[in-house]
């Protein structure tokens, strides 16, 4: 049987909010799971909103007793925030985000797993977080980025009007960013090949200004719309949601990722109306299996992610939305295959 030892912990948590955890953790049969988001905050329309729906999702069926989270508003924050939670008896700490992989994973480390007791203290989990270490108390979520993408290039090809598209993409030197990039080629292309794919990575960009470049985003987009280009896919953090926006004030259609953009531009007063689609792993769906097995004393790592779409119903025809449903299934299946390496070549 796992014993918790209780931890006395004074912690200051300044600039954090959070769902406070009670001591009820600590308890054997009182299974807690909590997110630490990242600078991105909860309602970001994205894998952190996503993975949060998840865990109140998986506490009202009965999965989890207890939930909570932290909205981490400055990246120097990950490891105390993730240690807030290890240290008041959470049995999962799920992390979202590329961006909090090293805190993750280190503290993985810091908090190992004891093959004595049979399983870990607490589990980490990191949503779109790869595992190349093999850590044992480290399960990794990550997103079929060459199928999100192949998705985005598919309908792109029935989209287009002049037979051109683009896509504005972070450095081509992140093999997520490249998958993304190249899928939507190869998608463009499985369905027409006739369509001129235009494709334009960040690659001479400031190493600062990874996916912040907004201004970088809108150049490229605006270039790309002058070649003829007249539906864009734009991925990359702020870089992309640049795309996005230069796409919106040129009234071109644009499919973005990583999260609803559409919604997320609306929030912000932007105009959204441009954008037709978002393409994004189903995060909630993963985190809700990822309980069930946990719980179950399960800590295999979950694979990839299945992916999904934000709702086309309002802007194109039903004959459209059958054949991208078809192709997601045979994406899912894998019938159909993308032939984008895991690495860039």
């Amino acid at each position: 049987m796992r014993i918790k030892l209780i931890h006395f912990l004074a912690i200051v948590l300044l600039g954090v909010t959070a769902c406070t955890p009670s001591p009820v953790c600590f308890l054997e049969d009182v299974f807690c799971a909590a997110l630490v988001t990242d600078t991105r905050g909860l309602n970001d329309f994205g894998i952190n909103q996503n993975t949060w729906a998840g865990l109140e999702q998986s506490k009202a069926n009965g999965m989890v007793d207890q939930i909570a989270f932290i909205e981490s508003v400055d990246a120097r924050d990950y490891e105390k925030n993730i240690a807030f939670f290890v240290n008041a008896g959470y049995d999962v700490i799920i992390t979202s985000g590329i961006g909090l992989q090293d805190a993750t994973l280190h503290s993985a480390d810091r908090y190992p797993f004891d093959p004595t007791q049979g399983k870990p203290d607490s589990v980490f989990i990191g949503m779109s977080q790869p595992d190349e270490e093999s850590v044992p108390n480290f399960i990794s979520v990550t997103f079929a980025e060459d199928q999100m993408g192949f998705f985005a290039g598919a309908l792109a090809a029935r989209l287009t009007r002049t037979n051109i598209i683009g896509a504005v993409c972070e450095t081509s030197g992140i093999d997520s960013m490249w998958r993304y990039c190249e899928g939507f080629r190869a998608g463009a292309k499985y369905v027409d090949d006739s369509v001129e794919v235009v494709v334009a990575y960040r690659d001479a960009g400031s190493s600062e200004k990874l996916f912040i470049d907004e201004a970088w985003g809108v150049e490229n987009t605006q270039s790309l719309i002058q070649r003829g280009a007249d539906v864009i896919f734009a991925v990359g953090g702020e870089t992309g949601v640049g795309a996005l926006r230069a796409a919106a004030e040129a009234k071109v259609q644009a499919i973005g990722a990583e999260r609803n953009q559409g919604a997320a531009l609306a929030s912000l007063g932007d105009k959204g109306s441009s954008v037709v689609t978002s393409v994004l792993g189903r995060a909630s769906f993963t985190v809700q299996e990822l309980m069930r097995r946990v719980r179950a004393g399960n800590l295999a790592d979950a694979g990839l992610s299945p992916i999904g779409y934000v709702s086309l119903e309002s802007v194109v025809q039903k004959s459209l939305i059958l054949e991208m449903e078809e192709i997601l299934a045979g994406l899912a299946s894998g019938e159909i295959e993308t032939h984008v390496p895991v690495e860039k070549e």
